[in-house]
Parts: structure tokens; sequence; C-alpha cells
């Protein structure tokens, strides 16, 4: 089992460097790289520590890449000789360390939504993510399925309907979340019934948004749909006033930590931290 946490690393107070669009229409291309060059080494600094500190499962940021998926950027960065010399330094610290990667496309990253439009823009943000994935051998992509619009059925097999037509390489990735408001266990494990999609349990979201399925039963179905995948990846966090509080704590309570692996009964999962000290709150576990 691996313990991870989310984009930043608060002990080197890390942070990813972005722009706003009217700069990069002044200074162009040039600013990007610029940026996305920093943004690596950011993300080197963040691996290397990790490893040092034995922590072997880490999200990456979205916005390595400033403006990765929108139609002002030309440059393929992906192709770029300096972003591959970094990415490979990741990926040398990741396969020395048997390190898991991972990220988490945005709440704009809807692909079940009625207007053509947000389908197009989440394909392309997609897209991106995929290509970032690859450059450092990251394994999952974790998405929400999306709005219900009034009729949730209905916005499920838009979401079956617009998956089926992802590339191998999106699908490869791709995993799909229960979410705390809409979308409960249930729910996407009909969606893997009819595409397959491998399943990122979340817990808290469980507590926000439950089922009368037990919880065992639960565990041992999500667990099956990484059959022929890999290790099954899950995520935790603490409410910030109580279990069903959706806002996140800085730290988890040892006693959600507790219940969590008791229901796990054993099963070999990664664990997701997500609470707003990262890396502090991993340790603070341990």
């Amino acid at each position: 089992m691996r313990l991870g946490y989310a984009c930043q690393n608060i002990s080197l107070k890390s942070k990813m460097r972005t722009c706003r669009l009217a700069t990069v229409e002044k200074e162009g291309m040039t600013k990007i790289k610029e940026l996305a060059l920093l943004n690596f080494k950011e993300v080197l600094k963040i691996v290397n520590w990790n490893a040092e500190n034995g922590i072997l499962f880490f999200r990456l940021s979205s916005d390595i890449i400033p403006f990765g998926s929108h139609e002002v950027l030309d440059w393929n960065w992906w192709e770029d000789e300096d972003i591959l010399d970094l990415s490979s330094q990741i990926v040398k610290v990741k396969n020395k360390y048997k390190m898991r990667l991972s990220i988490h496309p945005g709440q704009y990253t809807v692909i079940n939504s009625p207007n053509k439009k947000v389908v197009d823009n989440a394909l392309r943000d997609l897209a991106y993510h995929d290509k970032l994935m690859e450059l450092v051998e990251g394994t999952d992509i974790i998405i929400h399925t999306g709005g219900a619009y009034g009729n949730k059925e209905d916005s499920k097999q838009r979401f079956i309907n617009v998956y089926n037509e992802l590339t191998p390489s999106i699908k490869g990735k791709l995993r799909l979340e229960n979410d705390d408001k809409v979308y409960n266990v249930n729910d996407v494990l009909h969606i893997y019934k009819e595409t397959g999609v491998p399943i990122c349990f979340d817990i808290h979201h469980h507590f926000c948004n439950p089922v009368e399925t037990d919880i065992n039963t639960i565990i041992e179905t999500v667990v099956k749909t990484w059959d022929g995948v890999g290790k099954p990846k899950m995520h935790i966090s603490s409410g910030k006033t109580c279990s069903t509080d959706t806002a996140h704590h800085d730290f988890i309570h040892s006693h959600d930590m507790d219940y969590f692996l008791s229901v796990l009964n054993g099963y070999d999962v990664d664990i997701m931290i997500e609470a707003k000290m990262k890396e502090k709150a991993i340790l603070q576990l341990r």
C-alpha cells in the first residue's frame, strides 16, 4: 500500500507557476515554455523529496503546462528537448523507487454535458492530461461523472456514449470517482458495467453521498473493477467539521483511516490522502 498526496509539497513550499492570458498573448510561447520548465523542475524536486521520505504516490498538478489545453497554445511541448530532459529525470526517479503518478483534471472537465462546446473543451483537456501522463509514465487520470442536468439517467448515458469514443490511450488511464453530491458509488458502478472504466472509490464522498449497499460489498465490487488494470486507487479525506462535511480537513482523522483500513479487509490498494496539509498529513498518519 502506497499513501500519496496531491499537487504541492508544503515542506518545499512548492508552487506551480502560471500567468494571465494577456501575458501569453503578449509574450507568446516563450513565456509558456519558461513557466513550464520551472514547473517541471518543481515536480522533480517534489519526487526527489518524496523518494527521500518514502512517499511513493503523488498526484501531479494539472497546471504544469500553463494553458495546456487552451486553444492559444501552439507549442508542441511534449516534443521539446528541454521538457523531455526534465521529464526523463522524473521518470528515472519514479522507476527507481517504483512510484505511482496520477493526475486529476479540474471540475470543468465534464464529458457528460449536454453542451457540445463544454464536451469539446473537456476532450481537449483529457488529451492534454494524457500527453502529460505519457511523458512521466503516469498511470491514472481521475475524473468525475459530471452534472445531472435534470435527468441523471440520461446524463449517465451521455457519459457512456462519450467515453466509448475516447482514444485507447485516454481510456487506458481514465478512472471514474464517485462524488459527494450527485453520482454515488452505485451510479459509477453502473457506468463501469457499461464501459469497463475502473472505479476510484472515495470513502469521504461515500459518507457525504451514501448508498444502502453494505460497505464490504462495495469495496469488493470496486476492487474487481481493477482486474487486469493494476492496483486499485482510492481516496480518503476527513470532513472539516464532521464526517459529512464536504470541505476537507487539514489532516486525516485517525479514526477515519482506521475505519477505511478495516473495511479494506486486507486488499492491497494505493490511497490518495486528500488533506490541505499535503505530505504533512501522511507524516502525521505514520
